[in-house]
């Protein structure tokens, strides 16, 4: 279903989009630029995470006003539905999460500097670009798809899919999770134009490398960042930008800028 055309919502949209153009084409003063494109992307991306609620709601048991009076009216098969229906897995960032966030990053920053130095520097840059690229096409995806499907015509909402399949492996359950793997794919024609045009824009990236295409993958990964990253408390937000302001001086500030000379988009 198509969200409700929320007219902040779409006048974020809108001034995420000018501020993009505009900067192409007219020199727009720094501070102005920042204030307006981060309060734009923050109201849409903290709009859109609301669907957090939901999931939240459904992991605790919780069924939806509207599929409980269904479930009544039914009143027959609860036992096949529980078994075929599978509640969301909704995790929020615990307070043990965010103090080992700075640590993982450094060991992986880490493991980015021995790559450097110990691998050829033309090989690393192929390998991460090609991963920030695969990222970079999810979160396209993710950030057009519904946008297609709100202001598009409606058929780009009605055309769905949804499928699902189940893959044993013989890997052991703390290398490769619980077997069988569930895998699935769901969407609408919305979601498969947004996929095709991404793919497109990821293409022409990864052989440009042109900052405005840069820009708009940042402006991707942000919205998708926010939209589905769930602190729990004020207490843990606190934790994690403590954490995370020394990580920044010590290592993009010391090291990276000292030490390293690769693509900035990494």
């Amino acid at each position: 279903m198509s969200s409700p055309k929320n007219p902040l919502l779409l006048l974020s949209y809108a001034s995420i989009a000018a501020l993009w153009i505009g900067a192409q084409v007219v020199v727009i003063p720094y501070v102005v630029n920042l204030m307006l494109l981060v309060t734009s992307i923050l109201y849409a991306a903290c709009h859109l995470s609301l669907t957090l609620r939901e999931e939240q709601a459904l992991a605790r048991g919780e069924t939806p006003p509207g599929e409980e009076e269904e479930e009544e009216k039914d009143g027959k098969g609860d036992d096949e539905d529980d078994e075929e229906y599978e509640r969301p897995q909704y995790e929020t960032l615990k307070t043990s999460d965010a103090m080992q966030f700075p640590l993982l990053g450094s060991a992986s920053l880490f493991g980015l500097y021995l790559a450097f130095k110990y691998f050829d520097p033309e090989t690393v840059n192929l390998v991460i670009s090609v991963y920030f690229c695969l990222v970079g096409l999810a979160a396209l995806t993710a950030t057009f798809g519904p946008a297609l499907e709100s202001l598009g015509p409606r058929f780009l909402g009605e055309w769905t899919f949804d499928k699902r399949v189940r893959v044993r492996h013989p890997l052991p359950e703390f290398v490769g999770g619980a077997s069988p793997w569930k895998l699935g794919a769901e969407g609408n024609a919305a979601d498969v134009l947004a996929f095709l045009g991404s793919a497109a824009f990821t293409v022409v990236y990864f052989q440009t490398k042109h900052w405005t295409m840069n820009n708009v993958m940042g402006i991707c990964f942000c919205l998708q960042g926010i939209e589905r990253f769930s602190l729990g408390t004020y207490k843990i937000g606190a934790i994690l930008l403590v954490g995370l302001f020394f990580y920044d001086i010590f290592w993009v500030v010391s090291l990276i800028a000292s030490y390293l000379s690769f693509s900035v988009a990494i």
